[in-house]
């Protein structure tokens, strides 16, 4: 089984306890389509969990196929250092069919953020070193396509469906689900 090789730390986007009994870490690209197709799974998983599971979102951006996703991955560290991270990584898997620099402006005006401050962060690349860091971290991991995930440090192999996810957490916790319903 592959090893997540860079740990959970305080650089990292975290939703859920320190103390959950699972840690889900995806290194996902804003504008891959799969990525997109796992961002209400992941929602639904979270849901099911509770405060059983802690969700880490790192970047994956591959650049050579999704022209916006650097950039985009770039908007949701703006946003992060604002303290808007998931709203902004929210907004754009939600809006991912348009993805573009305009729309990254009008989603920083949406959550209140300097649309001027944003384009200046872009283009001075304020955040590209977190984004590369995430991106190296996660080839060093075996990431080599988006979504993968981790699951208490080992990489999901399987399928990112409710059901497939659902029961590879259910075993790192050593539990087993009433139903995949959720």
């Amino acid at each position: 089984m592959t090893k997540l090789k860079v740990p959970v730390s305080s650089e990292d986007h975290v939703q859920g306890p320190e103390t959950a009994e699972v840690t889900l870490v995806e290194y996902g690209d804003y504008e891959c389509s799969h990525c997109a197709l796992a961002y209400p799974i992941m929602k639904r998983i979270q849901q099911h969990f509770g405060k059983r599971i802690r969700f880490v979102f790192r970047n994956f951006p591959l650049t050579e196929s999704h022209p916006n996703a650097e950039a985009a991955a770039e908007t949701a560290e703006f946003a992060g250092a604002h303290g808007k991270f998931w709203e902004m990584h929210d907004l754009l898997y939600e809006n991912q069919p348009r993805l573009s620099g305009a729309l990254l402006l009008e989603l920083a005006r949406k959550l209140q953020l300097t649309p001027a401050a944003l384009s200046q962060a872009l283009e001075d690349g304020q955040f590209t070193a977190h984004v590369r860091a995430d991106f190296s971290g996660g080839v060093r991991s075996g990431v080599n396509g988006t979504p993968t995930f981790f699951i208490n440090g080992y990489r999901h192999d399987g399928a990112f469906d409710f059901a497939d996810l659902l029961q590879a957490i259910d075993e790192a916790i050593g539990t087993t689900s009433s139903s995949a319903r959720g």
